[in-house]
């Protein structure tokens, strides 16, 4: 292994603020997937229908997994490094390639989304391979088995882009069961085994602020839905009530993460012994909940800043109070994931966002009335979540008197 690695030091120092700093060409990274969810929304704000909701998900979960394998890899590797940035451009290139096939990756473009998917998966840790190799042989075999389930799921995504269109969803559902089970696997290789979970350890920091980014990405496109609609269409009092209640809850779904959560979750990680495990869980598999939450919700606004008022059709009623649903559910699982207690009020809030869907109806609510009720519940959900902070604060500077 040795042999064959970079002969420069491409991985970040072990200390000091460049081990966990987030550098620009991350950020500058990052602007793809800007275009990436953007594009993943205007599936469902141009075509709106059950079928359309899942392909949806599924582009959406693909579009993660490869951000959140380059924030793993970058955890480790250097990216003020010449080679380590090429690396980020030559990603760059093929997330613009899989973000511009999106819109028609279930019909005409389904093969330049999941050969462009492919190749910067499989260059991303190809490479990693060889910046581990002469340092880091342990590391270097861990990512040695990634590029074995990146190929496996890579083949699988390649052959539903080649079948008919009728069939390919099933197949892509097949690629992705690959990619959701290899983490937990611990991508179990035959000859090679399972990673050992101590090669796993991340800088807690570096992991949280990249992912809590990409939360922002999310929140920025439900800015993005309400202003270039409110701005396109007629303005009365109906669509600026509207956009005053799309505008409040993407700043209550900010406060639900933001003010406890993500400064929680580095801290947790940052000192917790054993990292992999619990950023494997934390940062890779409960945020997608957060995102799919927020893209679904910034769809939700969208169709209600378009018809505030008259009868609330059964699928902006389902975005609308299943969104936040989701979202709370998963917030309620990170606080628990980085060593929190349940909190009850957020799992209160998703079962009554779910109960307004019924209650629409049966109240005869408007879709502006649905969403600002949507935005009470995450409203109570935040003070609940604040009342509850204090007083564990309380009991526990108690318990340091007592002591």
């Amino acid at each position: 292994m040795p042999r064959i690695g970079f002969t420069a030091d491409l991985l970040r120092p072990a200390t000091g603020d460049a081990s966990h700093r987030v550098t620009y060409i991350e950020l500058f990274f990052d602007l793809v997937f800007v275009f990436a969810i953007t594009q993943v929304s205007h599936i469902l704000i141009h075509h709106q229908s059950g079928l359309e909701l899942v392909h949806t998900l599924v582009l959406a979960w693909a579009v993660w997994w490869m951000w959140v394998y380059t924030t793993w890899a970058s955890s480790w590797l250097n990216p003020e490094t010449g080679a380590v940035r090429a690396l980020f451009v030559v990603m760059m290139f093929f997330g613009m390639l899989v973000s511009i096939a999106i819109p028609e990756a279930f019909g005409d473009r389904a093969l330049l989304f999941a050969v462009s998917m492919v190749a910067l998966q499989l260059s991303r840790s190809l490479f990693t391979i060889l910046a581990f190799a002469r340092t880091r042989p342990a590391h270097a075999v861990n990512f040695v088995r990634i590029s074995v389930w990146h190929a496996a799921a890579g083949a699988v995504w390649i052959a539903g882009a080649l079948v008919p269109e009728q069939a390919r969803l099933w197949v892509w559902l097949a690629a992705l069961l690959i990619d959701l089970v290899g983490p937990r696997a611990r991508f179990w290789t035959p000859g090679l085994g399972a990673s050992d979970l101590q090669s796993w350890n991340v800088s807690g920091e570096h992991m949280s602020e990249r992912v809590s980014l990409f939360v922002i990405i999310a929140l920025g496109e439900s800015i993005v839905v309400t202003g270039s609609t409110f701005g396109t269409g007629e303005i009365d009092g109906a669509t600026f009530g509207a956009f005053v209640g799309a505008f409040a809850g993407t700043v209550l779904m900010w406060l639900l993460y933001f003010t406890h959560n993500q400064r929680r979750g580095s801290e947790y990680l940052e000192q917790a012994d054993e990292r992999g495990m619990i950023a494997q869980t934390a940062f890779t598999y409960i945020p997608i909940l957060l995102v799919v939450g927020i893209v679904l919700t910034a769809v939700a606004d969208g169709l209600v800043l378009e018809r505030p008022t008259g009868e609330t059709e059964p699928w902006a009623a389902g975005l609308l109070t299943g969104a936040a649903a989701v979202y709370l559910v998963g917030n309620a699982l990170f606080r628990r994931a980085v060593g929190g207690p349940w909190l009850l009020a957020q799992l209160i809030g998703a079962a009554v966002a779910l109960a307004l869907f019924p209650l629409s109806w049966a109240l005869a609510l408007t879709p502006l009335a649905l969403s600002w009720a949507v935005n009470l519940v995450l409203l109570v959900v935040v003070l609940a979540d604040a009342v509850a902070l204090r007083r564990a604060a309380r009991r526990t500077d108690g318990d340091r008197e007592v002591r």
